[in-house]
């Protein structure tokens, strides 16, 4: 089972109050219902049996009318209402006219409880989101622009940054962010849902600081390693063209340590030393050493 779906059936069968239910009510015929008007029917068809449910228990909690899911496969299901009677009362009480082409009404959608219920009824049918395991990504495939602005727009009353974006003759208006993808699931009163994504967005960046701190180290040991193997070839080849007493008493004594401890730190090398020296001042005598290294070289 998807977390998209796992969401989805967490939010289907809220139904708060009778202002919340015609403004989800009205989002579902927006986003959902194909419309015709001669003949004159409402026909609400998905694969989603969720929202054909929601469909009907918001008909029933209105009007006390019945409404039925059909089937043709077992994978499609519809509501087909062809009812002259009810269609007008869908239309008047979600404050639209039956012929007009774009159907969101402002008004339906005044309170803030209702602004949270229409994306609810919007999530249901026509949103999505990804698993947060694999990526943080919640969608909303709209059929027209205006329908993708005036979405866009309740979502970011709430302050979250949703975006539009225009593909496949669909516009998507979208959330990348995980912060705001939990603060949307919030809104839509989808809790157990919001809970498990926090718990995996906490389990990712606690996984992924453990990665970067590896990394780091790593990082740190391969510089330590191979500063070490170039101060080690140097004085080997101080050591076998003039030997290491050609060398002051200081700088030997720290060729000779470097040689028998090629993988250690400077800070480690600093604490051999009798008396002990700063790691500074181990760096600037291995950089003389270097230095005569080079010189002898070029002879």
């Amino acid at each position: 089972m998807s977390f998209s779906l796992d969401v989805k059936k967490e939010i289907y069968n809220i139904i708060n109050n009778r202002h919340c239910a015609i403004a989800e009510l009205s989002a579902i015929v927006d986003f959902c219902a194909d419309i015709s008007y001669n003949p004159l029917f409402i026909n609400i068809s998905s694969e989603n049996k969720l929202l054909l449910e929601k469909f009907k228990n918001i008909i029933d909690f209105i009007f006390d009318e019945k409404v039925n899911i059909l089937t043709d496969n077992g994978k499609t299901y519809k509501i087909f209402i062809d009812d002259k009677e009810l269609i007008h009362k869908v239309f008047n009480i979600i404050n639209k006219n039956l012929y007009e082409e774009e159907l969101f009404s402002s008004l339906i959608v005044n309170k803030v409880c209702c602004k949270r219920a229409y994306i609810r009824g919007a999530f249901l049918g026509i949103g999505y989101i990804c698993a947060p395991e694999k990526n943080y990504h919640l969608e909303f495939i709209c059929n027209t622009y205006k329908q993708a602005q005036n979405l866009q727009n309740l979502i970011n009353f709430f302050e979250i940054d949703a975006k539009t974006i225009e593909k496949k003759e669909h516009f998507i208006v979208y959330i990348k962010e995980a912060e705001q993808i939990v603060e949307l699931l919030n809104i839509i009163e989808a809790h157990k849902a919001l809970l498990e994504l926090e718990n995996i967005r906490i389990f990712k960046d606690v996984r992924n600081n453990v990665n970067r701190i590896v990394n780091c180290e790593t990082a740190n040991l391969n510089k330590i390693v191979s500063t070490g193997i170039k101060q080690k070839e140097n004085i080997e080849f101080i050591k076998n063209t003039v030997g290491l007493d050609y060398l002051p008493k200081q700088l030997k004594e720290i060729a000779i340590l470097r040689l028998e401890n090629p993988d250690v730190s400077l800070k480690e090398l600093s604490q051999m030393i009798s008396p002990p020296i700063s790691k500074s001042g181990v760096n600037h005598r291995l950089k003389k050493i270097s230095i005569i290294a080079e010189n002898l070289r070029g002879k």
